[in-house]
């Protein structure tokens, strides 16, 4: 499975941090930037995730800034993408569970980094439930 991975200065370490997780637990991943802690607008990150997930390039994305707020917003402007914000395992699970989300996104200022990880594990290994989901996510996509 391939991961997109998108940052800003604001996640750039903590980016680092999920690449590493998931590279041991043997995902492939495209990392798209930012690559320093210099600043950088999210914009360019969260749309260049969104666009490699719509087109397939990966399986899923992972989009992290200061809030997780602006990137999410970014990504969710890519037709087709459902970027959730999550800040717990339960909004990871429930995110993909009812909404298939096909990218996270999360905020380095907001959560630790052992959090992030387990997020990241949550929403990798949670299914889409469909049944009732399937038609409010259509109602999305149109």
């Amino acid at each position: 499975m391939k991961i997109a991975l998108g940052c800003d200065h604001g996640g750039y370490e903590l980016k680092e941090q999920v690449k590493k997780h998931l590279e041991t637990k043997g995902y492939e991943i495209l990392d798209l930037g930012c690559n320093s802690n210099d600043s950088v607008d999210y914009p360019i990150y969260g749309k260049a995730v969104g666009e490699a997930v719509v087109s397939e390039k990966a399986n899923f994305g992972i989009v992290i800034c200061g809030t997780g707020i602006g990137i999410s917003i970014a990504a969710n402007k890519v037709k087709g993408v459902r970027a959730g914000l999550c800040m717990n395992t339960t909004m990871a699970r429930l995110t993909r569970e009812h909404n298939n989300a096909n990218v996270l996104a999360f905020g380095a200022r907001m959560i630790g980094d052992v959090l992030a990880l387990e997020i990241v594990d949550t929403f990798l290994n949670t299914e889409f439930q469909g049944g009732r989901h399937l038609r409010r996510v259509s109602m999305i996509e149109d």
